[in-house]
């Protein structure tokens, strides 16, 4: 199976990278700095043109979207910028769906192909406690598209699957985070796993729990 996975230059990108190689998978990391072999920032075309032309005619089975950014993390209402917006909305929404439209043509090409959307709880609007305007707003929009996604892609046999990862102990997620990085990883792989067109726009946690939308 070939796996592509964003974000994959630290935390669960890539633990999920280190865990579909130990089992013998072949999988192709990217990140927007130098910490992977492939540079790919998902929010800029170019760059998403020229990752698709790198791997054409390579089916890919499973991609998994994960790149993303939280700029706003215990900011307050008077600091926000439009920039912040910009870049939340540039990298967490805008980027899944460039990723997708870049490697439509290898998932065509696999059997079963899969995308996994790395959201989070903070997308559901039943829960609503505040803050973080940024993120929330752009990973519920992520959920948006993934979900419309999966009614689009579902007559292809393309299946997509929208996650929560958990609360995660990783820089983005803080040293209070309930999970490990290991766990997180271990679980989003096994929903993948079982993800199919049957169960196209799902909306999971890391351990397989249906979430509110």
């Amino acid at each position: 199976m070939h796996v592509v996975v964003t974000g994959a230059g630290r935390g669960i990108g890539r633990e999920m990278v280190t865990q579909l190689r130990d089992a013998g998978h072949e999988v192709t990391g990217t990140s927007r700095d130098h910490s992977t072999n492939t540079r790919l920032n998902v929010s800029d075309p170019g760059q998403q043109a020229r990752f698709a032309a790198q791997i054409k005619d390579q089916p890919v089975d499973l991609l998994i979207c994960n790149a993303g950014v939280f700029l706003d993390k215990n900011m307050a209402l008077e600091d926000y910028s439009a920039e912040v917006w910009a870049i939340s909305l540039a990298t967490n929404v805008t980027g899944v769906f460039l990723t997708v439209q870049a490697l439509l043509p290898n998932l065509r090409l696999a059997k079963e192909p899969k995308i996994a959307i790395i959201s989070s709880q903070m997308a559901s609007h039943a829960l609503a406690p505040g803050g973080s305007y940024a993120y929330r707003a752009s990973k519920a929009a992520a959920l948006n598209v993934g979900r419309n996604l999966a009614t689009d892609l579902k007559p292809e046999g393309i299946a997509v699957g929208i996650y929560h990862p958990g609360w995660v102990r990783t820089d983005m997620g803080g040293d209070l985070g309930e999970i490990s990085v290991q766990e997180s990883a271990e679980g989003l792989l096994k929903e993948f796993d079982v993800l199919n067109v049957a169960t196209s726009g799902c909306f999971h946690t890391w351990d397989g729990r249906i979430h509110a939308f």
